[in-house]
């Protein structure tokens, strides 16, 4: 028998099996821990008489656990081969950087199946100040998170019925445990194992027999983790009580401000009413009739601006319902234009209209469609300069888009007024937008007008845009679907 021979029979001759090395190693394991929790009580108690003896007992398990780890080669348990297998045995991964800080105490879970394994971390972590439950198994560790809120679970990979893999699968997969931290924990310390605890979601690695450094690093680091993620949580439910509130004093708010526009609306009807009467009576001077005239012009604005309010807010709560018939696009355009000639004719302003012909009739709600071109008639001869010119135009679209064989019909009114800024033009259309442009210094926006148009625009199935250029007018365009013939 050659030298070379006898050597490979003697090595496989002391091959351990895997569970034979991961017992060796949690039985070394087990003196390691009580030797080091004694080694820190001497220190505190001040008995230092009995330190030498407890460190060479510690010396010696650490030759021991050298030994066994280096020294012997090892086979799987489940593969029966005459070919030597060894198992790699690396440093523990350094998954998280340790925190220099003590952490704040904190309920943590500790599942292994040993029970001696239990009680030397039990120990350990309840003198860094925390508080241990203790499960033995799988079923048990499911059952205890499902129980109570967990700052930190360390679990153990090799137990009987339910293993560590699938407890953390188990968390992992329910949204209301997802967050909780998870160190595993193993005697049999190997790239595989710590890899698929990785790709599984657990947050650290320690490998048995536990160095206490390393414990307390690991350990408070997915503590810090764990309440930030508390924190944000927290936030996040304030964040919403306030949202909530403020949606309950918007909600008064608004109630409260539909109430009194509703209630001045009639109250300005009977004013303007007699302002319209005092306009017909005899007698009356220039000077008087130019007075009436502008009370009378005030007045309907702003019985304008109530109604728009009131609509907005309808539109806005869904409780508007439009009034569909036949409209005909040359009317809804020539009714507009009657209701604005005069502030056309004062400021010398020109309006042009230019309907294709041929266009078709289209079912929408016409009264509104022509409250729309008001506005925006309204808000050409607002910002055009006297002398100035306004052009209506409605041509048919080809399609819609996003609506195959829809086609629409394009209602555009331009101006040669002094433009809008382009930083305005984004909440041009928003309700609020002139509130913002009157803080600024500038009434470039048309407010609730603009709103309105946009709505009802909207409702139809249409959109509206505008393009401008300052100093040199605007064009606000908006379409209405046409369905095909049936």
């Amino acid at each position: 028998m050659t030298a070379q021979h006898s050597l490979a029979n003697d090595t496989r001759m002391h091959a351990l099996p895997r569970k034979y090395l991961h017992d060796l190693r949690t039985q070394i394991g087990h003196i390691l821990g009580f030797a080091e929790i004694l080694k820190e009580q001497a220190n505190e108690d001040g008995q230092l008489v009995s330190l030498p003896d407890i460190e060479g007992i510690e010396t010696a398990a650490r030759l021991l656990l050298a030994m066994v780890t280096d020294g012997v080669p090892t086979v799987p348990s489940d593969v029966h081969t005459n070919v030597q297998t060894t198992i790699p045995t690396p440093e523990p991964l350094p998954m998280t950087t340790p925190d220099a800080e003590t952490p704040l105490p904190a309920l943590i879970l500790v599942v292994d199946d040993n029970e001696v394994n239990r009680d030397v971390l039990s120990r350990r972590l309840q003198r860094q100040g925390h508080s241990v439950v203790l499960a033995e198994n799988g079923l048990e560790a499911m059952k205890a998170v499902r129980s109570r809120p967990f700052d930190l679970v360390l679990l153990d990979i090799m137990m009987p019925e339910l293993d560590g893999y699938a407890v953390l699968q188990q968390i992992k997969a329910d949204p209301a445990l997802s967050h909780l931290p998870v160190i595993m924990i193993s005697a049999v310390d190997d790239i595989e194992s710590v890899s698929r605890c990785i790709v599984m979601g657990a947050d650290d690695y320690l490998s048995k027999p536990f160095d206490a450094t390393l414990l307390k690093a690991r350990t408070g680091a997915c503590l810090v983790k764990k309440r930030a993620h508390d924190r944000e949580v927290e936030l996040f439910c304030k964040l919403q009580e306030s949202y909530k509130r403020l949606q309950l004093l918007e909600a008064s708010r608004d109630d409260l401000t539909n109430m009194i526009v509703h209630d001045l609306r009639t109250p300005l009807t009977s004013v303007i009413t007699g302002v319209q009467s005092l306009e017909n009576t005899d007698g009356l001077d220039d000077f008087q009739c130019e007075m009436i005239g502008i009370a009378l012009s005030g007045g309907e604005t702003l019985l304008g601006m109530i109604n728009d309010l009131l609509d907005v807010e309808k539109m806005e709560s869904g409780t508007m319902e439009l009034e569909y018939g036949m409209v005909n696009a040359a009317g809804v355009v020539a009714s507009a234009a009657s209701q604005v000639a005069s502030l056309c004719k004062s400021k010398r302003l020109t309006l042009t209209t230019l309907i294709a012909d041929d266009l078709p009739a289209f079912l929408a709600d016409e009264s509104k469609l022509r409250r729309v071109l008001v506005n925006l008639l309204g808000n050409a001869i607002k910002f055009t300069q006297e002398g100035g010119t306004m052009t209506v135009d409605v041509r048919l679209a080809a399609s819609v888009e996003g609506l195959d064989g829809m086609q629409s019909l394009v209602f555009s009114v331009s101006d040669t007024g002094e433009g809008i800024p382009a930083e305005a033009l984004e909440r041009i259309f928003e309700k609020f937008g002139q509130v913002e442009s009157r803080r600024g210094g500038r009434v470039a926006s048309t407010g609730l007008g603009l709103t309105f148009c946009r709505l009802a625009v909207n409702a139809h199935g249409g959109q509206i845009g505008v393009e401008s250029t300052p100093g040199e007018g605007s064009m606000f365009s908006f379409t209405v679907p046409i369905p095909p013939a049936i």
